[in-house]
């Protein structure tokens, strides 16, 4: 499972960190717990004001996607009980935001989440996945506030 933080001002965007939570091998309870941890340790380590998780998609692989869908209650849990507002985005919004298509392939994804945090060092797929979450997230949070900006005036 990757993550990505990064700090937004105004339009601005910088790379923080990224990383991957990995579950190991073994039952699937202590693997669950694992991923837990680690993801206690980043927003412990982090601090960050909000959250963003990728919405799961069904495949033909139910017990896969079961699986996937334990992982990413995971994903919701810790930073909903560190009291993070969690954003959650269809996997073409995100490449929508990043890319600017809705059907990029994984290499554009990668190499846009590059030029959008310069230096960055991705540690891997998964990494640069949750990077791109983080950047559609903050997109869709300025154009909140624009059109909040907009509505009051």
């Amino acid at each position: 499972m990757g993550w990505g933080v990064i700090e937004v001002s105004g339009s601005r965007l910088r790379h923080i960190a990224n990383g991957t939570a990995k579950s190991g091998t073994g039952e699937l309870a202590d693997r669950l717990v694992s991923l837990h941890d680690q993801l206690e340790d980043v927003i412990a380590e982090f601090a960050p004001t909000a959250a963003a998780v990728e919405q799961t998609f069904v495949n033909k692989d139910g017990s896969g996607t079961l699986k996937l869908g334990q992982a990413r209650g995971i994903a919701l849990l810790v930073p909903a009980r560190a009291g993070l507002a969690i954003g959650e985005y269809a996997p073409n919004k995100v490449k929508k935001a990043v890319v600017g298509v809705g059907h990029a392939d994984k290499a554009q994804v990668q190499h846009m989440v590059k030029l959008q945090l310069p230096g960055v060092e991705l540690a891997g797929a998964d990494a640069a996945d949750a990077l791109a979450i983080a950047i559609c997230h903050a997109h869709h949070l300025q154009s909140a506030q624009a059109t909040a900006r907009r509505v009051s005036a």
